[in-house]
């Protein structure tokens, strides 16, 4: 869903209390909601609320009131927020969105007994909490590349075997390359083949899983976070955003192929003449993904449609075109800079530190938004790389040999909190964390 005013999302804060009431409905008449949100809190640092993939009730009395639309297939939505679709119904039902319905099943079949509907590699799937005596219904919902807002049919042996070819097609598909437009010439290649396979939606939720899973293999943060909603089975079914970094001469290219897998452009960023880069936000309207697009931007090119323009390459780079230098660009080998998911703030921050994973001071702390990296995590730079750059005069001699002795910040997980529903970004709070993970200027710390 895109903000027709662009990038001037606001907090809704009399949508975010109408579901607020849903939710205090389901916890006094279900009693698993509420074992389930304690659990959610202390095992994961994260809030149920930010779980919700939809709501059935049978009331929607102050919906509209509360900013929500209905639509013609008789969704509720709000157009202005981050909140669940909701539909009027016979009876009440929450589904929270999780990666598998079996790891839930797996993870919580000793604590409440759960139903599983359809089978194995089908594009939608529940994982229903036995429901009693009690008047709602919960459970999880699996969406693999499908709507919750349309019909599914059940998936044939052969396509499910498609499906499980492409997943492993994405996962190990080639990474390094010896230019920039042959490495998208490779993806778009591979894009196309998983499209014709298995259909465009389920090509794109395969490909962020794929994408997931490599940024989580470098990231330590990201293992241990993974680990802790795993032990509940709910996967990274609280992903907020993906950010990619892309070189200038890249960036038009990559744009184009998230436009491939079905994603629309919101927002564009340009955070001022100092900070040097821009940005555009993308959301897939089937999948969910958000994606935040980075790369260096001059002042006299934020008036141009910079996402779908080639750029050409500069003399000098900032942040994000240093990172690509070093690493590889986002959509190849560096993967992605960071994954945000939604969290309690304050909770995980510190739940994470138990496990070793210290948090950046935050970047954004407003009553409708937090934001904070983790400390980031440090890969060794290909020695090739980091003549190229200091030859080039991107680096100095003396950060060459630190970035050789000590390797430079890659990858982070970011900790998110989203209140009243606001769904935008801080331009501000991004613009202070991207220069403070320049390698150029972070020293390690004894």
């Amino acid at each position: 869903m895109t903000n027709p005013s662009g990038s001037q999302w606001k907090p809704q804060p009399a949508g975010a209390v109408w579901v607020a009431k849903q939710l205090d409905g389901f916890r006094r008449q279900h009693p698993d909601v509420l074992i389930f949100e304690e659990l959610l809190r202390e095992r994961t640092g994260t809030r149920l609320l930010d779980w919700i993939d939809h709501l059935h009730v049978t009331s929607v009395a102050g919906i509209e009131a509360a900013g929500f639309v209905r639509a013609s297939d008789g969704w509720y939505e709000h157009p202005g927020a981050l909140l669940p679709v909701v539909k009027q119904s016979s009876h009440d039902r929450m589904l929270l969105r999780i990666d598998s319905v079996s790891d839930f099943y797996v993870a919580n079949c000793p604590r409440f007994s759960i139903e599983v509907t359809a089978g194995p590699w089908d594009l939608r799937r529940e994982a229903i909490l036995a429901r009693g005596k009690w008047p709602v219904e919960f459970g999880m919902i699996e969406r693999n590349g499908c709507n919750i807002r349309t019909e599914v049919k059940l998936l044939t042996d052969r396509q499910k075997i498609d499906a499980q070819v492409v997943a492993e097609l994405l996962r190990h598909r080639q990474r390094k390359f010896d230019n920039v437009m042959a490495g998208c010439d490779s993806v778009q290649q591979l894009i196309g083949q998983a499209i014709d396979m298995v259909g465009r939606d389920v090509a794109c939720h395969l490909f962020f899983a794929a994408e997931r899973a490599y940024w989580q293999g470098r990231n330590r943060a990201g293992q241990v976070q993974f680990m802790r909603q795993s032990a509940l089975g709910v996967g990274w079914g609280n992903h907020d955003h993906h950010t990619y970094r892309s070189s200038r001469v890249g960036f038009a290219r990559l744009i184009t192929l998230l436009e491939e897998l079905g994603f629309k452009c919101r927002e564009r960023f340009y955070a001022g003449l100092e900070a040097g880069w821009g940005a555009q936000v993308l959301e897939h309207p089937t999948c969910g993904v958000v994606i935040f697009a980075d790369v260096d931007l001059s002042s006299d090119e934020i008036s141009a449609d910079f996402s779908h323009h080639p750029l050409e390459n500069k003399a000098n780079l900032g942040t994000i075109g240093l990172w690509c230098a070093l690493h590889g660009e986002a959509l190849f080998e560096g993967g992605m800079h960071h994954l945000e998911c939604q969290f309690d703030f304050d909770g995980a921050r510190r739940q994470l530190a138990q496990f070793g994973v210290k948090c950046m001071k935050p970047f954004t702390d407003f009553p409708f938004l937090r934001q904070c990296f983790t400390e980031g995590e440090r890969w060794q730079v290909e020695p090739n790389r980091i003549a190229a750059a200091a030859h080039k005069g991107w680096i100095t001699t003396e950060q060459a040999d630190r970035f050789a002795a000590e390797g430079a910040v890659g990858s982070h997980l970011e900790v998110l909190e989203r209140n009243d529903g606001y769904r935008g970004f801080n331009q501000t709070g991004i613009n202070e964390i991207i220069r403070k993970t320049d390698p150029r200027f972070l020293v390690v710390e004894g």
